[in-house]
């Protein structure tokens, strides 16, 4: 479905990403795992697009020159060049670090900003799905979204992208912050999604311990390099990283 070759990424002259090569299955859940400022969070703004948004927009400020190189292969077209709407328009959705929710607006409001794509039969099949996999954030559809709990912002995150109906849905630390409660909440979840949509995921992590048990594949990136990478139970099995993401 993608591939990732060579990525580099320089925020002037440090080094975020180096020749990073990721291969993401049709139909799969693919795990990225580093500490934070390996580069996971640049990884995901290489596959969306946004990293050409950063960079237009540090050039007319004048400010940090960010430099992007390699090649992005979705569904046999090349798309490094692509702007991030145009690659959202082919079905690759982010949802962001720290959620990003729209504070002021209803959770309704913004599901529906979410269904931008979609048509309005969409939009209803859509609903109704985020609804059953977050049916806590039915009694919510009114209430603005900065007085949920940080739980419910991230399920609200995720429902969101999913209006976008995406292709590929990338989840950029989805379960940062939460409690283990909402951790396992939002991992059933992403099972779900996974299973009915036929979609494929790809979750960046620095807490790997919930995740590396529904993952395919894996890739450890430390300092911005891919170091190890193998399936969910081959990097159960590395000591190296029992030690370094389980303490043991």
């Amino acid at each position: 479905m993608l591939k990732a070759s060579d990525l580099m990424v320089f925020y002037e002259n440090m080094l975020a990403l180096n020749n990073v090569t990721i291969d993401i299955k049709s139909n799969s859940i693919t795990g990225i795992f580093g500490s934070n400022s390996a580069g996971k969070s640049t990884l995901m703004h290489m596959i969306s697009g946004i990293i050409l948004d950063m960079q237009k927009k540090e050039e007319m400020k004048g400010g940090e020159r960010i430099s992007s190189y390699g090649t992005i292969d979705f569904e046999h077209q090349e798309i490094s060049k692509l702007k991030p709407h145009e690659r959202a328009r082919m079905g690759i959705i982010l949802c962001p670090e720290r959620r990003r929710i729209f504070a002021e607006s209803s959770v309704m409001e913004n599901l529906k900003i979410g269904a931008f794509l979609s048509t309005s039969a969409e939009t209803k099949e859509n609903l109704d799905y985020v609804l059953h996999i977050f049916p806590h954030l039915t009694k919510h559809l009114h209430r603005q979204g900065g007085f949920l709990s940080g739980g419910e912002q991230q399920m609200l995150a995720i429902g969101r992208a999913i209006m976008a109906k995406p292709k590929l849905l990338l989840l950029d630390e989805p379960l940062l912050g939460l409690s283990p409660l909402y951790q396992k909440i939002v991992v059933t979840a992403i099972k779900e999604i996974r299973n009915s949509k036929k979609i494929a995921i790809i979750i960046t992590e620095q807490y790997a311990r919930p995740i590396i048990p529904i993952i395919e594949y894996g890739y450890i990136i430390e300092n911005g390099s891919s170091v190890l990478e193998g399936t969910g139970n081959e990097l159960l099995d590395n000591p190296d990283v029992k030690s370094a993401y389980f303490g043991v």
